[in-house]
């Protein structure tokens, strides 16, 4: 917008000076017309009229170039914040953006029972499948955005075994676990929800499985980084 108004500036300027111009030649040739004056002096007027006639043709044209650029410049800016606003958009389906809207938290815990005669005490843990699992009921019931404790699910986030605690985005958490979902909260509250889905099964567990429907949920962008080694871009057209 700087460089428009610079541009604004400079033509106004240019038509002040063109004017001035012109208001000078009609005096000009108003004088000539009414005074008595020596041939000598008529022809120095006569050389000043004729630069003022020269001098104005060029300010003319370069008024005429001048609003060309201006409208190429108009132009050029509307088609960049065209180009910031997709960019924008691709920046937050690739999650990268910080986002909000309506949505579910979903807050898992280990259990509390102890494990009896013959029981594995890693039944009644959280594990990364468990979270993977809830993290995939959520897109199939239309998630647009999830993260895991703060972590950006995006299409190369992983949930995996790390010890005693679980890896996200290669970032190690620990229990609580809170996913936060956007989306519509009834649907994603049902899907969850579905008779002997994930949640029934991690409850039959004692594990601690807890849902609340929000106007608002807020899911951070991705902070990790992008790197393709493998994988190119194929141009349009050039599919198989």
């Amino acid at each position: 917008m700087k460089r428009t108004r610079k541009f604004e500036l400079y033509v106004a300027g240019v038509c002040i000076i063109l004017g001035i111009l012109l208001v000078g030649q009609v005096r000009t040739q108003e004088y000539i017309g009414k005074s008595q004056i020596p041939s000598r002096r008529l022809e120095d007027l006569s050389d000043m009229l004729r630069r003022s006639d020269a001098e104005r043709m060029i300010l003319e044209k370069e008024v005429e170039v001048l609003r060309e650029q201006m409208s190429k410049v108009v132009e050029g800016e509307k088609t960049a914040e065209t180009i910031r606003a997709e960019l924008a958009k691709v920046r937050m389906v690739a999650g990268l953006t910080t986002t909000e809207g309506s949505g579910v938290v979903v807050t898992l815990n280990d259990s509390k029972r102890q494990a009896g005669p013959g029981e594995s005490p890693e039944l009644f843990l959280v594990h990364d499948n468990d979270i993977l699992q809830v993290v995939n009921e959520l897109f199939a019931a239309g998630a647009e955005a999830v993260s895991v404790n703060g972590q950006r699910m995006i299409a190369t986030s992983e949930v995996r075994c790390s010890g005693p605690v679980i890896s996200v985005n290669n970032v190690r958490i620990g229990p609580p676990y809170e996913i936060h979902a956007i989306g519509n909260p009834d649907a994603l509250d049902s899907a969850l929800h579905m008779r002997d889905g994930i949640l029934d099964t991690l409850r039959a567990w004692g594990i601690e499985a807890k849902v609340q429907k929000l106007p608002a949920v807020q899911v951070p962008g991705y902070k990790g980084g992008l790197y393709f080694q493998y994988a190119k871009q194929v141009p349009e057209g050039a599919q198989k």
